[in-house]
């Protein structure tokens, strides 16, 4: 007597799908005993037996086979990110995690510099967002370090204000998500100088602002109005443009009282300088403090600074990421983002439910007429930034 193995005449067989293997076990007819004998009871108890053993190991094997994908899952439920400290309050970060299960590991840096170079010295730096400005995106992407964007994995990119969107760093858009924004203008100190009689970055260089000034530490802003005041872009490469704006600049060391871009809040609160450069969020906290300070856009122009999501290349976890970003752009996150960090930011639906007092508020969001003055910054080449740098050091040695 034997046992003998048929494939299923219904083809689950050897080559079946998800590659399982489907076997039947029956007797060969001509072998099979009486239905009361003693052998066939034993036979029939050892067919169940091994029929019994098969279907447990199919049990197994489709339990393993559906651990898989949670396996590669797991995978997904880290992010790292690498961003501005203080543009993403912490109660965001804890909510997202506790919404979808996936732990973000936040790591911060002080200046574009150090996030370039952090990123530039490792193919695989183990970030899955940064946020870089402007220009700093400008370069980037120009050096192949960033992922082009998946836009259709966006969903709540209709939320993002259309002045935003295709600015000269990044043309089409497809390498940054604006996330929060302003601009660099003056401010005055209303105890000391009239508001109205500062309109103009050339304004600065009156002799009545001897020892008065604050300029932020910031080689670009800096060369910035003194191009302005000149009639020049921002983002000027003339090497004779750039020396001339250099020269301009030595001609207002007089009136600088300090550099700093850390601390203006409460220069500006405590009166430790009484006009100068700031930027619009830090001014406005500075208001709710000292009611005399004022800010101004000059209508010889100004930078717009805008601080971006993007995905590094060789991101391991970017649909990790894309859930982050859709998460920070939806319109009640980006309310409580404007709220907490008292900055503009680019969530144009966000915007709307914002409170009026801040909403309508034309320090913070300024509107399209004005900012229509502004410039982007955009990447001006190693060797044109090498010659910004030279004469800022020379600059900030005394001239």
């Amino acid at each position: 007597m034997r046992l003998y193995s048929k494939l299923s005449s219904r083809g689950l067989s050897a080559g079946s799908r998800n590659n399982e293997k489907i076997y039947q076990f029956a007797l060969d007819p001509a072998d099979k005993p009486r239905d009361d004998s003693f052998e066939y009871n034993f036979m029939l108890h050892k067919l169940l037996a091994t029929t019994n053993f098969f279907k447990l190991l199919a049990i197994i094997t489709s339990l393993l086979l559906s651990l898989l994908p949670l396996t590669v899952f797991a995978q997904n439920k880290t992010l790292n990110i690498y961003i501005w400290a203080n543009e993403i309050p912490p109660f965001v970060i804890q909510a997202f995690q506790k919404e979808t299960g996936i732990k973000v590991n936040v790591a911060t840096f002080e200046n574009n510099e150090m996030l370039y170079a952090k990123l530039r010295t490792t193919k695989q730096s183990g970030y899955d967002i940064i946020m870089p400005s402007g220009y700093f995106v400008d370069r980037m992407r120009k050096q192949n370090m960033l992922e082009k964007l998946d836009i259709s994995k966006l969903t709540k990119w209709k939320n993002i204000n259309p002045v935003f969107l295709h600015p000269s760093y990044d043309p089409l858009s497809e390498y940054s998500v604006p996330h929060m924004w302003g601009v660099t203008g003056m401010f005055v100190n209303q105890r000391y100088f009239p508001a109205n009689s500062i309109t103009k970055w050339s304004d600065l260089w009156q002799s009545r602002f001897d020892n008065q000034l604050l300029m932020l530490d910031d080689t670009r802003e800096v060369f910035a109005i003194a191009l302005l005041s000149l009639g020049y872009s921002v983002n000027d490469r003339d090497p004779v443009h750039i020396k001339e704006a250099f020269l301009k600049l030595k001609s207002l060391m007089k009136n600088i009282k300090v550099f700093s871009s850390d601390t203006i809040i409460s220069i500006m609160i405590d009166e430790d300088a009484t006009a100068g450069m700031s930027w619009n969020g830090e001014t406005y906290k500075a208001m709710q403090e000292n009611p005399n300070v004022h800010f101004i856009f000059p209508t010889d122009g100004f930078v717009i600074w805008v601080d971006n999501f993007c995905i590094p290349k060789n991101a391991l976890h970017k649909d990790a990421a894309y859930m982050f970003i859709n998460y920070i752009l939806r319109a009640e996150i980006g309310k409580e983002i404007a709220l907490a960090t008292k900055s503009s930011i680019t969530n144009l639906a966000a915007q709307k439910i914002l409170p009026p007092e801040i909403r309508d508020n034309p320090v913070i969001y300024p509107s399209e007429e004005v900012l229509k003055h502004g410039q982007f910054q955009v990447d001006v080449g190693d060797e044109t930034t090498a010659l910004y740098e030279k004469y800022w050091e020379e600059l900030k040695m005394g001239g």
